[in-house]
């Protein structure tokens, strides 16, 4: 994959944070290092989102929220933002290690619809009027940025997930998300 330049949301988390965070003490990060291996190197990692403004009614208050989906295969969880990010808050980044969109646009919305409703039904199910939603994409996509620690040994190598957005280490679904791309590239 050739290295133009992207347009990403900047990281909140620096790589000495990073490497920190896979190698804290705890359960988790001994529990990896025990089950698969010692951590062996960490890379960013780039995805597409597309933003959606979608609007629905939860009893008689009208809401309006703007969400991000991960224009893959929709799979990773929605971020969500208060406005438009402005340019001062994106980046500019040459990386190898970016996805490319691949979801077509009929079956994003189709998982997003799906998505919200979880959402809106945990909210309030009985104050959902109606399930109707009114979804609007928003023009082009950005990229959120993700580190990846790479964790084994010989021949059994096993990735996690740290979001370098929202300072959080993901669960098995963006770990299997990554692996698979990483068989594909």
């Amino acid at each position: 994959m050739d290295t133009a330049a992207i347009r990403t949301l900047k990281p909140n988390v620096t790589q000495k944070e990073a490497v920190q965070a896979f190698s804290a003490p705890g359960f988790s990060a001994l529990y990896w290092r025990m089950r698969i291996g010692p951590l062996q190197k960490i890379a960013d990692a780039y995805v597409p989102f597309w933003l959606y403004r979608v609007r629905y009614e939860l009893g008689r208050t009208s809401h309006t929220r703007l969400l991000a989906l991960d224009a893959v295969d929709g799979s990773l969880d929605l971020f969500e933002f208060p406005r438009i990010p402005e340019q001062r808050e994106l980046i500019s980044v040459d990386s190898r290690n970016r996805m490319a969109p691949s979801l077509a646009a009929e079956r994003g919305e189709e998982i997003l619809r799906e998505k919200v409703l979880r959402v809106v039904f945990q909210q309030g199910f009985f104050k959902l009027r109606e399930a109707r939603l009114d979804v609007v994409r928003e023009a082009g996509e950005m990229y959120l940025p993700y580190w990846l620690g790479f964790y084994g040994g010989s021949g059994s190598v096993r990735c996690r997930v740290l979001d370098a957005v929202r300072r959080r280490i993901e669960g098995a679904k963006a770990s299997a998300f990554f692996e698979q791309w990483g068989k594909h590239t």
